[in-house]
């Protein structure tokens, strides 16, 4: 797949003054819940309703959609309102189903993007279709399933395409649901700028309180638009009520929202700096995250070392460090000065977790 123009023309044939906005109820739940929250969103930024109609869950005995009867509340809500309306498919049969009720947008679920079979079954399904197909990234961080399963609807002649960032799985707790790794979607922008990148801010937070904050990132990174759950009453939702907010609460957030608009050479300046000082951002969240790690691993090895009576200070062990680090930070253009004060400090801190350890 190259990089082509068209690859956005759908987006850009919506002709909207601000970015995409896909707003609805995680999932579909009766009927007067889908048109209620539909006729919240006619008036908003929101261009597309979602809502999940069949949901697949971690576990089973959780509410897993209502299946094909909330597809008839969709079209529903479309007639009534004048909305697109989107939901996720998983195989060919919901396919064959949502086509029969003309939803306008369908979206390919993290788990199920990384299954080339499943989603070889979907495009083939799909093949040849003008509505716009959006790919979820992988449950797992890996930006080449990602993009090969764009490139198999591709290959299946579906030219309106788009892709929608929500996040990383990952064992280890922290403050997101799944960790937004910023890098990832960011590399796959710079590959495919034509490509539409959507954020799911929902299910990367897990919870409200965070959802501003992560679609301000996204549109500090040049995104083209959110996608973002919403219920008349969140914490009575079916599933996953922690990280939806209220019409009300989404058209605050899109009056809030800093969207810059690229207009004159100057503006570019200043939409390309800030864009790539927003990486930094991320890339410095990340190495505070990373160096949070290394020292709970000194605090482990102080334990060891109270345990067994052993020195804090490991001299040749420490030697044989800065020979690698030196060597792997030539290998990024990193000069050895540079390598040395930073490990130097690491080091120091290590050491001064460690001490605190035995000393206690």
């Amino acid at each position: 797949m190259e990089n082509k123009k068209e690859l956005g023309s759908w987006l850009h044939n919506f002709g909207l003054d601000h970015p995409l906005v896909i707003a609805g109820p995680c999932s579909a739940e009766t009927e007067e819940q889908v048109l209620k929250i539909a006729h919240q969103l006619k008036d908003t930024d929101a261009t597309v309703l979602r809502a999940g109609i069949w949901k697949p869950r971690t576990r089973p005995g959780n509410f897993e959609g209502v299946g094909a009867l909330g597809l008839k509340w969709l079209q529903k809500a479309k007639e009534e309102t004048g909305m697109l309306i989107a939901t996720e498919v998983a195989n060919a049969n919901h396919v064959e189903l949502a086509l029969k009720h003309d939803v306008d947008v369908l979206w390919i679920g993290a788990r199920t993007t990384v299954s080339p079979f499943i989603v070889q079954e979907i495009a083939d399904a799909l093949k040849g279709t003008n509505k716009p197909v959006l790919v979820k990234n992988p449950v797992n961080p890996d930006l080449a399933l990602w993009l090969g399963a764009v490139e198999r609807f591709y290959t299946a002649d579906i030219k309106n395409l788009g892709v929608i960032h929500r996040g990383f799985s990952t064992y280890e707790k922290t403050r997101y649901r799944n960790n937004p790794e910023w890098q990832l979607p960011i590399d796959l922008q710079h590959r495919f700028p034509d490509l539409p990148l959507i954020l799911d801010p929902s299910h990367i937070a897990g919870r409200r309180d965070i959802i501003f904050d992560l679609c301000q990132t996204a549109l500090d990174l040049n995104y083209d638009g959110l996608m973002v759950e919403t219920h008349f009453d969140p914490d009575n939702a079916w599933s996953d009520a922690a990280q939806q907010i209220t019409p009300a609460t989404l058209v605050q957030f899109m009056d809030d929202l800093k969207i810059r608009k690229e207009t004159g050479e100057a503006t570019e300046f200043k939409n390309k700096i800030n864009t790539m000082r927003t990486q930094i951002d991320v890339i410095d969240h990340q190495l505070i995250e990373i160096l949070g790690k290394r020292m709970k691993v000194a605090d482990d090895i102080g334990a060891l070392k109270k345990a067994h009576n052993v020195a804090v200070l490991q001299t040749k062990r420490w030697n044989e460090i800065l020979g690698k680090m030196i060597l792997q930070g030539e290998e990024k253009n990193l000069s050895e000065e540079f390598i040395l004060r930073v490990f130097k400090a690491v080091h120091q801190e290590s050491i001064n977790h460690q001490e605190k350890i035995i000393n206690k």
